[in-house]
C-alpha cells in the first residue's frame, strides 16, 4: 500500500501526459477524417499535401507517446483501467489474497480495492486491516 502511495505523485504525472497525448492524437485524427470527408463530398480537391503529411506525423508521434508513457506506467506496476477517466489499479497482496487497489484521477490518495472479478464497481474503502491507521480511515 505505501509503495503505491509513494509512486502516485509520478504515476499521475504520467497519467496525465499519457491523456494529453490521446486527446491531441484523437484531434488530429478528427482533422484527417474531416479533410477526408471534405475530399469525398467534393468530388475530390486540391489538398495541401505536405500539411496533410505532417499532419499525420504529428499523429504518428502523440499515438507513439501515449502507448510509450502507458508501457512505462505498466512497466512500474500500474495497470491503466480507464485512460479518460484516469482509473488506475496496483496489484497487491492484502491478507494472502491478491487484490487490486484503486485509485480515480482527483482523489487525494490511494483510498479502495478491489477484486480482479469486482472491479470498479465493487471497490471498498481501504480500512487499518489493509494499511491504514484509524485516524486515515475512509469513512
Amino acid at each position: 500500500m505505501s509503495e503505491a502511495q509513494t509512486l502516485l505523485p509520478v504515476v499521475e504525472s504520467l497519467l496525465r501526459r499519457a491523456q494529453a497525448a490521446g486527446a491531441r492524437t484523437s484531434e488530429l485524427e478528427r482533422e484527417m477524417q474531416e479533410l477526408s470527408r471534405r475530399i469525398f463530398m467534393a468530388g475530390g480537391m486540391h489538398v495541401d499535401v505536405a500539411q496533410a503529411a505532417r499532419r499525420r506525423a504529428e499523429r504518428e508521434k502523440t499515438l507513439q507517446e501515449a502507448r510509450d508513457t502507458l508501457a512505462e506506467m505498466e512497466e512500474i506496476g500500474v495497470q491503466v483501467k480507464d485512460l479518460e477517466k484516469g482509473l488506475l489499479d496496483f496489484p497487491s497482496v492484502m491478507e494472502g489474497q491478491d487484490v487490486l487497489l484503486c485509485w480515480k484521477q482527483g482523489e487525494g490518495e490511494i483510498g479502495y480495492w478491489h477484486t480482479a472479478e469486482d472491479g470498479f464497481a465493487g471497490r471498498k474503502p481501504l480500512d487499518a486491516r489493509h494499511g491504514k491507521t484509524d485516524g486515515e480511515r475512509l469513512n
